[in-house]
């Protein structure tokens, strides 16, 4: 595809002339590395072989980043333009702006004060945000600080395409971090407040709803976060969305009930949810045709409905006949999980049930206890688990032939229900089961092939363990530490407890001279170093002093992990000064004559590092 000088004077007239803004952006403020597991994979690069088999759309492109890098001012603004006349939504021309500098270019450009330039910008940000590797990328270079910026423009058009640049950006966790930490949530739930659903509106309340609806996709992206959940909810996101879900279009109902459905995990977003009069609307949209706000609007149910008014709620607004029509959707395997979902929560109110047997949904189930994916089988069954309880349906399901596939799936192998029941006895008022329960779930964690997105399915899981740090049993403690030390293995997991503040908990438990919970303590704090700034917090929150003493106990299980977490606090010079003030060097040097190699190996490792930052005070002393 060659730019036409046709093309260019058609856009001309719709651009006034801009020039680059050259200067460098800023060094992002938080640089830790996102190794995290996530929803996305990092993909890798596939570019043709020789440069010969790369189509001509990418040397087009290359030839317009050169213009838009040193042209004047026409010739920045006529680029911009024929850049948007290329399939940005093809990787070619992705690959093609980012790999001859153009991501630097665009970026800079959003902080001009010319609004057509920072729309032609973010245009072309917007569709290439699709990419992966470009939308690390932009965070990388600190772009994503512009565009949060862009959304307190007064200028509808240019939030608009800020908000859905950052809807494709916010796919991963450092991504959504930074738009929080830059004051991004606020700013979103802002763009929410509009009447969406007027008989008649203006051309500016048109542009206002467009805005809304952008507002709402980022907040989806975001929303995956624990801590943007709350964000959004003190930002007074909840009562908008609300307002939001009574718009009659399927393109505003979808990121809304999206961002509802992702925050029901939290139990303070259900009480909002039902108080609100929710309910009401996402039963409405069950009977949608669109099959995806379907889906969104089940699961959002499927959440809310362990609470019995919800469950009322669901009946009272005729929402129990729409559940039982979407079963008809069985090829829709994710639209069946969350109708099964909802209708396994329903069924825990006995009225519901009786409703449900009305519409046949019984025969229908035990339907779908052969050939479904394991999410559906479980919301089966445990439906089919309720409607037992009435004595009529055991006969039931006997005659429609659900006796022989119930039996059949007790043969079956079903890790993460079992990791399910055992979590749930974490709930259990007895600190004998509470410690037996966390004991049982560590070689669970250990062993289990995708460990990390086991934990992560256990609906508020996280947090019960966190706050289980709050006992005053010493073997509930160490069996919960001993959880946390597998459980922050994976990246992602670890994040996600120190949202919920795990740090502080343990920096707390450090004063004691239990043996075995010094063990697990420390085992758990050295792996929880491993996210962020968590080691210079477990130094600013006191934990580092008393790791020090646990090197005096005669427990050699006590000193292995004991200097593993000390080696990880030690790569914090503040807590290294701490460690030297309280004479942990003689010990960790005595330990490093043991027989065990990982012993002696974070033993060294921590002199080392203490060594290291003596070495450079001392240098920077002689040369002052």
């Amino acid at each position: 595809k060659k730019t036409r000088p046709a093309v260019i004077l058609i856009y001309s007239t719709c651009f006034s002339y801009h020039s680059p803004l050259a200067r460098a952006m800023p060094v992002e403020a938080f640089s830790e590395s996102s190794s995290e597991s996530e929803e996305e994979e990092e993909q890798t690069e596939r570019r043709p072989e020789s440069h010969t088999d790369l189509p001509a759309e990418y040397w087009q492109i290359q030839k317009l980043v050169k213009y838009l890098k040193g042209g004047n001012q026409t010739a920045t603004v006529l680029t911009l333009c024929a850049m948007m006349d290329f399939n940005l939504m093809q990787e070619t021309c992705q690959l093609a702006i980012r790999d001859v500098g153009g991501l630097d270019v665009l970026i800079n450009l959003l902080d001009t004060d010319e609004v057509k330039c920072k729309i032609g910008s973010l245009k072309i940000l917007r569709k290439i945000s699709h990419n992966v590797q470009i939308r690390r990328a932009i965070v990388d270079m600190g772009g994503l600080q512009s565009i949060v910026k862009i959304l307190d423009s007064p200028v509808k058009d240019l939030k608009a395409l800020a908000a859905e640049t950052i809807a494709n950006v916010a796919k991963f966790r450092r991504a959504r971090r930074t738009v929080r930490q830059y004051g991004g949530i606020k700013k979103l739930v802002k763009l929410l407040d509009c009447v969406p659903n007027l008989a008649s509106l203006t051309a500016n309340q048109e542009k206002d709803v467009d805005v809304a609806r952008c507002g709402a996709l980022a907040l989806w992206s975001c929303s995956k976060s624990t801590k943007n959940k709350e964000a959004i909810r003190k930002a007074g996101g909840v009562p908008l969305l609300g307002r939001l879900l009574k718009s009659p279009h399927e393109n505003m109902l979808i990121p809304v009930v999206g961002t509802l459905q992702e925050c029901a995990s939290v139990e303070s977003y259900r009480i909002v949810i039902q108080r609100e009069g929710m309910i009401k609307d996402l039963v409405k949209n069950l009977s949608s045709d669109n099959d995806e706000l379907q889906m969104h609007c089940a699961s959002a149910i499927f959440k809310c409905a362990e609470d019995q008014k919800t469950r009322d709620l669901v009946r009272k607004y005729k929402g129990l006949q729409p559940l039982v029509s979407l079963l008809g959707k069985s090829d829709n395997k994710q639209l069946l999980a969350a109708a099964t979902g909802a209708i396994w929560k329903c069924s825990i109110s006995m009225d519901n049930v009786a409703k449900f047997q009305e519409y046949k949904a019984l025969d229908t189930l035990v339907g779908l206890l052969t050939d479904q994916p394991e999410e559906v089988l479980v919301n089966v069954v445990g439906a089919l688990g309720e409607f037992a309880l009435i004595s009529a349906n055991k006969a039931t399901i006997r005659k429609c032939g659900g006796i022989k596939p119930l039996v059949n799936l007790l043969t079956g192998t079903n890790q993460l229900d079992g990791v399910r029941l055992v979590w749930s006895l974490l709930k259990n008022p007895s600190g004998d089961v509470q410690s037996s329960a966390a004991w049982a779930l560590c070689p669970c964690i250990e062993n289990a092939k995708d460990a990390g997105e086991m934990v992560r399915s256990l609906v508020g899981g996280l947090e019960l363990i966190v706050n289980l740090l709050k006992s005053t049993n010493i073997e509930v403690l160490a069996s919960i530490c001993a959880a946390i030390a597998k459980i922050s293995k994976d990246k992602e997991n670890l994040a996600v407890l120190t949202d919920h503040g795990v740090v502080p908990l343990l920096a707390k438990l450090t004063n004691t001279s239990d043996d075995k919970l010094r063990r697990h303590l420390a085992e758990a704090i050295g792996h929880c170093c491993m996210w962020g700034s968590n080691r210079a917090s477990f130094g600013v929150s006191g934990a580092v002093a008393p790791l020090v003493r646990y090197l005096k106990s005669k427990d050699s299980a006590v000193h292995q992990s004991t200097a593993m977490a000390l080696y990880q606090l030690s790569k914090d010079p503040n807590n290294c000064i701490t460690m030297h003030e309280k004479g942990v060097v003689k010990p960790l040097i005595h330990i490093m004559g043991s027989n065990e190699e990982t012993l002696q190996e974070a033993a060294a490792g921590c002199v080392r590092n203490i060594r290291l930052l003596a070495l450079a005070n001392r240098k920077a002393r002689l040369f002052q």
